[in-house]
């Protein structure tokens, strides 16, 4: 499945000047740069709005940060629980060292006559 690409804010603010400004038309712009010329639309209407300021700049890399903390954070708690699991396992596990660590148990085996084919 086609993953969808992300640009970050400051491409987003250039593009949505250069097609402010005049000097390329939305068709232009969108092929010298490989983008949809609908989302350089959206981006116009959101460097309109003030969306792409620096405050919103660091807002959005506040959010990145804060859910990257989070995944780190879930993959602690399961790795703690994992850790805790296993501990109980091993230390319910443990044979005492006064057992034989043999399989096989009962009678020695006699050996067979030495004329036995």
């Amino acid at each position: 499945m086609a993953r969808h690409r992300t640009y970050p804010i400051a491409f987003k603010r250039q593009l949505a000047q250069e097609f402010l400004a005049g000097g390329t038309s939305l068709h232009g712009l969108a092929r010298r740069h490989d983008v949809c010329r609908n989302l350089i639309r959206i981006w116009v209407e959101k460097y309109e709005k003030g969306e792409f300021d620096d405050e919103a700049e660091a807002a959005n890399l506040l959010e990145l940060y804060e859910a990257r903390i989070a995944a780190l954070e879930r993959m602690v708690g399961r790795l703690a629980l994992e850790n805790e699991l296993l501990k109980g396992a091993s230390a319910t596990s443990r044979r005492p060292s006064a057992a034989t660590p043999s399989v096989v148990t009962g009678p020695a085996v006699f050996p067979s006559p030495k004329d036995a084919v």
